[in-house]
């Protein structure tokens, strides 16, 4: 999902979210928790103001960010979607 992201020079001047937007919110990013590269992206893991976790992916080529996983705390095992335990026919 392709997002809008405000970003900050980091080090070695590598842009860094400041804020993530989408659906008409702004949410605040209040902790980068580690960042990785890929063979042609740098993905980032930060931590919003609503304690959401976000793993964001960055195209270096063409500038732009994507969403790749989001997680909430106390989302419950109901809201969940339901996953197959190993041994388990469903």
């Amino acid at each position: 999902m392709r997002i809008q992201v405000e970003a900050r020079a980091g080090h070695r001047d590598m842009p860094m979210p400041r804020a993530l937007c989408f659906d008409g919110r702004r949410l605040d990013v209040v902790e980068t928790l580690d960042q990785w590269f890929g063979p042609d992206h740098r993905y980032v893991k930060v931590r919003t103001h609503d304690e959401a976790l976000y793993i964001l992916r960055y195209d270096e080529l063409r500038a732009h960010w994507e969403l790749t996983m989001f997680e909430r705390p106390g989302l419950s095992m109901v809201d969940r979607p339901q996953t197959r335990k190993r041994g388990t026919l469903m």
